[in-house]
């Protein structure tokens, strides 16, 4: 086991352009579990292929375990990388696909067929040793590549989007699997995935990347609760944080033409940037919903999906109920578009007209054009 650090690591691959990353800062603590997820392009799985040793180190560093990986081959990094399409050998059984690593570290054959005993006990493969891989189900192919893995005792795990070739049912069981796994092995891992449900169920921290550049590194409540930047907001939660320009006024912000008021140390920290307008920030279930007329922000409900346990209406909001055409807009602009989470099973209806007032507690304020967090 080791802990990994990123010291303004970046990766260009044409001088003068955008760095794929860009001088990435990050410690991964020993027999930690770190999940790094962002859109495409956001460099996440090249700064995994950099930390392989698959990508070159332009300029800065990473260490595993205090030692410097520049220029070190990844054969030598003492790692075991996980890779989306499983990459087993057909020819082979599920046995010899895990012991092929050590055979080829030279470790003899008893020693070889303990270690893998042991590696399918865990992951629950013992009575599939002996078959090849097209006779396993996804899931049980992703356990076989995690064994071949584990066989190796390797420092750090890799894992590049390990279950993207999963269906939804099957994803979340093996993602259970592999985090379980994980704290049981006590193995650092670095893990690399575009699906932030998984990010946030999975790590014991996220590193959130964007255009190359880490976004922001923490819990996975802390992520949600306390995003550092609206795109930070925009990108962790599903459905994601209702995002609008709203005007400051004397007492706080307003919202469709309704003012919502902000604290004094709030009222302050805009003041302090002279600000006219900022982006509010609401997560969906952080609206209380009334019937039309009553107390809030007048908006009608355009889409509305029952989950069962709870439901979302996708709505619109405007300044008064008349303004409310009766033709859904569900494209609405960032500044009238609005989800809402309601506990339990709602009585809405496509069409209905509804108050929504926001919680207090609920409120986040960015700066409208850096997008920081006030």
């Amino acid at each position: 086991m080791a802990d990994v650090v990123f010291d303004q690591a970046s990766r260009i691959y044409t001088p003068g352009a955008k760095p794929a990353v860009d001088r990435l800062d990050l410690t991964i603590e020993d027999g930690e579990f770190v999940v790094l997820v962002g859109p495409s392009g956001s460099g996440k799985s090249t700064a995994l292929r950099m930390l392989a040793g698959l990508e070159e180190i332009d300029s800065g560093s990473i260490r595993i375990d205090g030692e410097n990986m520049v220029g070190v081959a990844s054969r030598d990094r003492d790692i075991a990388m996980v890779f989306q399409n499983y990459a087993l050998y057909p020819n082979k059984t599920v046995g010899e696909n895990m012991a092929f690593p050590l055979k080829m570290a030279g470790i003899d054959k008893a020693e070889r067929a303990v270690k893998v005993k042991e590696a399918a006990e865990i992951l629950g493969l013992t009575d599939y040793l002996d078959r090849k891989p097209r006779a396993l189900s996804g899931g049980q192919r992703q356990r076989v590549a995690m064994g071949r893995a584990i066989v190796r005792e390797p420092r750090v795990f890799l894992m590049d989007e390990p279950l993207s070739n999963l269906d939804a049912k099957m994803r979340v069981q093996t993602r259970t699997e592999i985090a379980a796994l994980q704290r049981r092995l006590g193995v650092t891992t670095v893990y690399v995935t575009h699906d932030q449900v998984e990010a946030m169920t999975m790590g014991d921290r996220v590193a959130l990347l964007a255009d190359g550049k880490l976004q922001q590194f923490a819990s996975p409540a802390d992520l949600y609760d306390r995003p550092q930047n609206a795109f930070v907001a925009g990108f962790i939660g599903s459905p994601a944080m209702n995002l609008f320009t709203a005007k400051v006024t004397e007492r706080g912000v307003t919202l469709a033409g309704r003012e919502v008021a902000l604290p004094q140390d709030v009222r302050s920290t805009i003041g302090a940037h002279q600000l006219t307008e900022v982006t509010l920030g609401i997560r969906p279930e952080q609206w209380t919903v009334s019937p039309d007329g009553g107390e809030g922000i007048p908006a009608r409900v355009d889409v509305v999906e029952e989950l069962g346990s709870d439901a979302y209406l996708y709505g619109t909001l405007a300044e008064s109920s008349g303004d409310l055409s009766a033709t859904a807009s569900l494209t609405g602009s960032r500044d009238d578009a609005v989800v809402v989470r309601t506990a339990g099973r709602t009585g809405a209806r496509r069409g209905d007209r509804v108050a929504l007032t926001p919680s207090a507690e609920g409120l986040h304020l960015f700066h409208p054009e850096s997008g920081d967090r006030l």
